[in-house]
């Protein structure tokens, strides 16, 4: 079954940056492939789990923390597509949260920083691993993308809903 790999806080404001693609090519053996250049990589051959951490951990030019997924999992949160009700606007991305292990019951939603009438993040529904939400494009939105850690009791790396879909078709295909 493929892995899906999340990198937390890597390639975002000139903090720890790397080549995605570097490192999915040293990867090789495992069959990774890179989407996008924040460290989202799909691991087509992964083996052992606990091997490949390990040796991506060692390739990695820096720590990161690093969340993990079955390939099934995301294509099934594809299929179901949460934002299915959800008008999309020009000035609103459609997030997907990944958690850093699961939670056994999320806190009451929707939640919204910095508040309901003037929202910048919008957390909207929780499942398994993830977290769905809104945000509008503003300077102040990153800093707000952070405090879902504390909304939701663990580490929280986000990922456009664009690129959820572009990992859904690297493990079609």
């Amino acid at each position: 079954m493929p892995l899906v790999v999340f990198l937390r806080g890597v390639n975002v404001g000139g903090h720890k940056t790397f080549r995605p693609s570097e490192l999915a090519r040293t990867l090789r053996t495992y069959d990774v492939v890179n989407v996008g250049a924040a460290g989202t990589l799909v691991v087509r051959r992964p083996g052992s789990r606990t091997k490949f951490l390990a040796e991506l951990r060692r390739r990695l030019p820096f720590e990161a923390e690093v969340m993990m997924c079955d390939g099934r999992e995301i294509a099934r949160l594809v299929r179901e597509d949460p934002f299915a009700a959800e008008r999309v606007r020009p000035d609103v991305v459609r997030f997907v949260g990944v958690l850093s292990k699961r939670i056994a019951q999320p806190p009451a939603l929707p939640a919204a920083f910095p508040s309901e009438r003037e929202w910048l993040v919008r957390v909207v529904g929780w499942k398994g691993q993830f977290v769905f939400g809104l945000y509008r494009r503003h300077m102040k939105t990153i800093g707000y993308l952070g405090r879902m850690d504390r909304l939701l009791g663990v580490r929280v790396t986000v990922r456009n809903w664009n690129t959820i879909g572009a990992i859904a078709k690297v493990l079609a295909g």
